[in-house]
């Protein structure tokens, strides 16, 4: 079996009305190079913003799963991504003319019978999976999601509902094509009847009917009938799968889970960030485990300071770890208790200030216009402007800030990245930042 990546053979589109907003959309595929991954782009908003489909671009779980980046965003993402893990597909641009993918019948099968009619070709490069070594356990309220060391992709789910026409349903698939395209990709979403008035109410399902849906009544479901006998789990499957994909990476492992949700999803996937990535975004580079990310530095503290002017006490990065020029960084900044501003804020609480924790990822998101090699090109970015800054968490002496900053866009002399900041993966801080990039001699 062939362990290449994987994208289509030619564009392709399809068009539909999305469940929840109702807008209607026309979707296009197109083939993307090795390790581009799955990016979706608005086309019909200024600039066609791209968003990658990661999981930290997660932005609602309201009965679906929305990314986003800035004001760009795309809704109801999990049947396509489950579509792309059942035909093994890696890389793949998502064009997209409104905010919501079609919903169709309300299953898989209108985005895979699309990619499956466009072809499915290998590329010149290896697959790059997240192959788990060591158990993950997430677990809340009565939910519970596990997963496992496996060869080959599985997923075990029970599910329960206190209803006559559902009760307890049970499935577990090996994941390949033939399994996924009979046996999970049929599987419709579904919803309760009571239901429906409140989700208008909130503003979705305004897509919706029998034929996007599987309606369950009081007592009865009220479609004409089923394509299976347990179709609510395999759906709460298919979702799965779609969700898990956000990681970046196909998974080599076997997921056990007790009920589930797309908020439940999105958490269990960045426990699984957590502990395979370290709190860094999944490299198509290489496969990761723990030790992937015992590496040297892409830049250490010496280097650092041969480009960038900043001097104590206001540099405020200690390691670049990655960075890939003009698209995407990772540096870190070890806060302890000797850092001068701790005598100020507060003495007796220390606290890092926001400010400094903004300009921490100030920093780190100038080194994107170093070069390949890591070198100064002979300018300098300046920090012209902040938005949409967030703060999560304190961050104290001891704690470590993981520091990712991703390219939004960019001309000759300005340019525009999403930073965030974690601790122990959990985000402290985000914001979205502009540059003004200059001459260093100017």
């Amino acid at each position: 079996m062939s362990d290449k990546q994987k994208t289509i053979a030619e564009p392709i589109s399809f068009s539909g009305v999305g469940l929840h907003t109702g807008s209607l959309t026309t979707v296009t595929f197109r083939p993307a190079p090795v390790n581009a991954g799955i990016v979706f782009w608005r086309v019909d908003l200024p600039d066609k913003p791209a968003i990658p489909a990661d999981i930290d671009h997660v932005v609602d779980v309201s009965r679906g799963t929305t990314i986003g980046m800035g004001e760009a965003r795309v809704h109801t993402v999990e049947h396509a991504m489950a579509a792309m893990v059942g035909l093994g597909i890696d890389n793949l641009f998502i064009e997209i003319d409104a905010d919501e993918i079609p919903n169709g019948d309300g299953s898989a099968l209108p985005v895979l019978n699309t990619l499956m009619k466009a072809g499915v070709v290998e590329q010149e490069a290896e697959r790059k999976y997240i192959v788990v070594d060591r158990p993950v356990y997430y677990r809340q309220d009565d939910v519970t999601l596990n997963v496992l060391p496996s060869d080959e992709l599985k997923v075990t789910l029970t599910i329960s509902y206190d209803h006559v026409a559902i009760g307890t349903q049970y499935a577990s698939f090996t994941i390949n094509q033939d399994t996924f395209r009979e046996q999970i990709a049929p599987a419709r979403t579904f919803c309760f009847l009571r239901e429906v008035k409140m989700l208008q109410d909130s503003g979705l399902i305004r897509g919706g009917s029998l034929e996007s849906a599987v309606v369950i009544g009081d007592d009865t479901i009220l479609n004409d009938e089923l394509r299976f006998p347990d179709e609510m789990v395999r759906h709460k499957i298919l979702d799965l799968l779609g969700d898990t994909y956000l990681l970046g990476r196909p998974l080599k492992g076997h997921i056990v889970g007790v009920k589930s949700g797309h908020e439940k999803n999105v958490m269990f996937s960045k426990q699984i960030k957590k502990v395979y990535f370290n709190g860094h975004e999944a490299s198509p580079l290489k496969d990761y485990k723990i030790s992937s990310m015992r590496q040297k530095p892409a830049l250490d503290v010496n280097k650092i300071m041969k480009i960038l002017p900043h001097r104590y006490p206001f540099l405020l990065v200690d390691r670049i770890l990655s960075f890939d020029s003009w698209k995407h960084v990772t540096g870190i900044k070890n806060v302890t208790v000797n850092e001068p501003f701790f005598q100020g804020h507060w003495p007796d609480v220390p606290v890092m200030p926001g400010v400094l924790i903004i300009e921490a990822m100030a920093q780190v998101s100038s080194v994107l216009t170093f070069t390949a090699q890591g070198e100064p090109n002979g300018q300098l970015a300046f920090f012209m402007g902040v938005e949409k800054a967030k703060f999560r968490r304190t961050v104290v002496p001891g704690d470590q800030l993981v520091i990712e900053a991703e390219m939004m866009h960019w001309r000759h002399n300005a340019y525009k990245v999403k930073a965030v900041a974690m601790v122990e993966g959990s985000v402290a801080a985000e914001a979205i930042m502009s540059f003004s990039v200059m001459d260093a001699a100017s």
